[in-house]
């Protein structure tokens, strides 16, 4: 028996063994690359929180505020168009409007700009194909000539107020419902002041990615025409990165995460049999690399996978949505429609905030509604307008 038992260890154990070296690759990954690459990873599971959490999310407030800086320079430097071009005064029905809510927050972040300034210039270099897109400020501010960088975008963009008289809000309608409200206001706005084809609803802390309008020139004219994304009630251009993990109760991604698995453990198993010298494939050793390799890619992040797909506009994937949140939507002008026939029936709350109200939406009208991976926004807003937080992070 002990001699059966020495045997079979040094079957197993001796240093040209595939046990070994698959434990070492394990060991090293695992233990030591792993964890040396990624500690500052903010959403992986290596990430070291207690570490790096307070002087990044310092870090990013620094910079942030940098950007509004620049962005408000940003827009003391730009020529001022004419009447008509600032007010969007002609007739023009553009394929789509983006349309910016903003209330007043912190000045020093000046977060609207950043936005604007942003889309600006992205509409500028986008150059013909960008063409039939406009863009619309939404103010919601209850006291609208309060809102100072408001004051200055209207050299440049049309101007859409919540409410024009300056009255003080009903007390009874809480901050939940207030923007809730808000938002309906700002989508019938868009339906009125263009009658758009689409209609791009970002909130005033959300950044756009510099290939957002490719991407979305891609996805209007090719991608939304298929049957089954003709008709969705709306398309989410952002999702928080820290909900993005494959290790979720979303059956899609759960595929994703499988199929990820089975591609990669042939793949890494014949580099394996290159490497040894090995004559062909080995099933054991198959599965061992579909499972190395999923649990590799949940631990390092499914964020930072997805980033690979911003190499091509086709690449862009196209998924059933979840809850949270709304810095970006996408609408089509009948959808448009339902979506604020929907609204203007329901009350908002604490727990059944906007985002909710959307998502309920699916499950009670019977509609659809998708997100596009990777995000194709930045949510830099780390100051809410619903929530005080004298002291934010990034998680």
């Amino acid at each position: 028996m002990l001699y059966q038992a020495w045997q079979l260890y040094g079957r197993w154990c001796h240093w040209s063994s595939p046990f070994i070296h698959l434990l070492t690759l394990t060991v090293v990954t695992f233990g030591v690359l792993a964890p040396l690459i990624c500690h500052r990873l903010l959403h992986s599971y290596f990430y070291l929180r207690r570490w790096h959490l307070n002087p990044m999310s310092q870090e990013f407030l620094e910079q942030n505020q940098q950007e509004g800086q620049a962005a408000l320079h940003y827009f003391e430097k730009l020529q001022i168009p004419n009447a008509s071009e600032a007010s969007g005064g002609d007739a023009f029905q553009p394929l789509l409007l983006v349309t910016i809510i903003t209330v007043q927050r912190r000045n020093d972040f000046h977060y609207v700009l950043q936005v604007a300034s942003h889309f600006h210039r992205l509409l500028q270099n986008c150059g013909a194909r960008c063409r039939s897109h406009r863009i619309l400020l939404c103010n919601v501010e209850s006291d609208p000539s309060s809102h100072q960088d408001v004051r200055l975008l209207s050299s440049f963009f049309p101007i859409a107020s919540r409410d024009k008289t300056g009255e003080n809000p009903d007390p009874r309608v809480n901050q939940f419902e207030k923007e809730k409200q808000d938002y309906v206001f700002c989508l019938e706005q868009s339906l009125l002041v263009y009658n758009p084809e689409y209609i791009l609803i970002v909130e005033d802390d959300a950044v756009p990615e510099e290939e957002i309008f490719p991407v979305l020139q891609h996805l209007l004219l090719a991608r939304f025409s298929k049957p089954y994304l003709r008709d969705a009630l709306y398309f989410k251009l952002y999702h928080p990165e820290r909900l993005q993990r494959y290790f979720n109760p979303e059956p899609m991604r759960i595929l994703e995460w499988l199929g990820l698995g089975m591609f990669l453990g042939p793949v890494l198993n014949c580099v394996y049999c290159w490497a040894t010298g090995r004559p062909s494939l080995s099933w054991p050793i198959v599965l061992f690399f579909a499972l190395y390799s999923m649990a590799l890619s949940e631990l390092v992040g499914r964020h930072y996978m997805l980033e690979l797909r911003r190499l091509a506009p086709a690449l862009y994937n196209i998924v059933p949505v979840t809850e949270c949140c709304t810095p970006a939507m996408l609408f089509s002008a009948p959808s448009a429609h339902r979506a604020l026939g929907y609204l203007k029936g329901l009350h908002c709350r604490q727990g059944f905030a906007k985002d909710i109200a959307l998502y309920s939406l699916l499950r009670t009208k019977g509609e659809k509604a998708y997100v596009v991976e990777p995000n194709l926004v930045r949510h830099v807003g780390m100051y809410s307008s619903l929530r005080l937080n004298d002291n934010p992070k990034l998680l």
